[in-house]
């Protein structure tokens, strides 16, 4: 164990990105502070414009603060990293925030499971708590079930998980280019690749209030393009192409085609064990998504 002092949990450091939503980042950190986890948490303020860091040393003088000079968008998070002293880091946004215990039980699951390397939580929506859909399918994964714990994933949600430092670390952290959108993918095969497994956890919970505050438009597009990338980064030509196609029309295939140079030169093609694993589930959603027509 490496506890502190009685009630203080010393193995998880909470990231928190946010961008010009003060007011939600506000509603998140009093929920995260009056947890009994007691937790160190960093804020990274990705550029933010609204007074989000003067807010934060005023009233959270106990918060560490991270300022990037431009909005680095999911790769933000890297910033907070290179903070974390702790062996775990819990990731949330300005608009989530964990439950009471269960970053003390993902740090106790993941001191068990030295193979994990990522815990997704459970999440719910709102004040009334309503189940998160990518929760369903999150249970419903046709891989191996982890005895005490849930079902195998090959990908996390960004704002809800747990996950070992030295596995984000390893491999490498958000990719810049992405922005936002869909960034958690290539992440998520990076560390299926090297090795680690990522679980989903039902017992562990967050909470997501929905920002009203975001470019649904602007996030659209940058997931189809991010979907194409993070193909072309990592799968066989075949398997690239197959999942790739779909979205390649219209201003995807603009956006998509604006940096091919830089996906090219960053490729590298995943094991065999991990393409297998990632084409076992997409198979599966196929099937679920065939019945449900």
């Amino acid at each position: 164990m490496n506890r502190d002092a009685p009630g203080r949990e010393t193995r998880v450091s909470v990231v928190v990105l946010t961008h010009n939503r003060r007011e939600e980042l506000c509603r998140s950190l009093d929920r995260l502070l009056a947890l009994p986890d007691r937790a160190p948490i960093i804020v990274v303020d990705n550029a933010g414009a609204d007074g989000t860091a003067q807010c934060l040393a005023q009233r959270y003088p106990g918060v560490s603060l991270v300022r990037s000079e431009r909005n680095l968008g999911a790769a933000g998070r890297n910033l907070g990293v290179e903070r974390v002293r702790t062996p775990y880091v819990a990731f949330c946004d300005d608009d989530t925030w964990w439950a009471a215990g269960s970053l003390r039980k993902a740090a106790d699951l993941l001191d068990a499971r030295p193979d994990i390397a990522v815990l997704n939580a459970r999440i719910v929506v709102g004040p009334d708590e309503r189940p998160d859909p990518a929760c369903e399918a999150m249970a419903a994964s046709p891989l191996e079930h982890v005895p005490g714990i849930g079902p195998m994933l090959t990908g996390f949600m960004a704002g809800a998980n747990v996950m070992r430092a030295s596995a984000y670390r390893k491999a490498g952290g958000y990719w810049p280019p992405f922005f936002i959108g869909g960034e958690e993918a290539l992440l998520a095969m990076d560390i299926l690749d090297a090795g680690g497994r990522i679980v989903y956890a039902p017992e562990l919970l967050v909470h997501h209030w929905p920002s009203l505050a975001r470019d649904s438009g602007l996030r659209r597009r940058l997931i189809a393009r991010n979907a194409v990338w993070t193909a072309w980064l990592r799968l066989p030509w075949p398997m690239a192409l197959r999942r790739s196609a779909p979205l390649l029309f219209g201003r995807a295939l603009f956006d998509a085609l604006g940096g091919w140079d830089l996906v090219q030169k960053n490729r590298r093609v995943l094991r065999p064990e991990t393409c297998a694993l990632l084409e076992r589930v997409r198979r599966h959603e196929a099937s679920q998504a065939r019945r449900r027509q």
